[in-house]
């Protein structure tokens, strides 16, 4: 599931930054930097990931999650930092919404 979650991120980083012409999106890798220190997205950038993913997810998993919610926001390592937690943190919003 991590190498899908993982392909699924970095497939849109690719596409979004088609829009932001960033060096360091031109193959974005496992340890990118998102957002927050050394981050290479500003928040605009950000919700537009967050909004691509949620879509893709959905049409890959068939489940609807939430990325950018009270509990994604209250942690005290964001999940957006890079794509590793980004990956780690939709992993577990999937295994959830199975449990449910």
């Amino acid at each position: 599931m991590q190498d899908r979650i993982q392909d699924i991120i970095i497939h849109s980083l690719k596409e979004l930054n088609e829009e932001l012409e960033k060096v360091e999106l031109e193959n974005p890798t496992i340890e990118t930097r998102l957002y927050g220190v050394d981050g290479v997205l500003d928040s605009l950038a950000l919700v537009t990931l967050i909004t691509d993913l949620e879509e893709k997810i959905s049409e890959e998993f068939g489940k609807n999650i939430t990325l950018a919610d009270e509990r994604a926001m209250s942690q005290r390592r964001s999940p957006f930092r890079d794509v590793k937690s980004l990956v780690e943190y939709i992993e577990i919003l999937l295994k959830e919404e199975n449990d449910e």
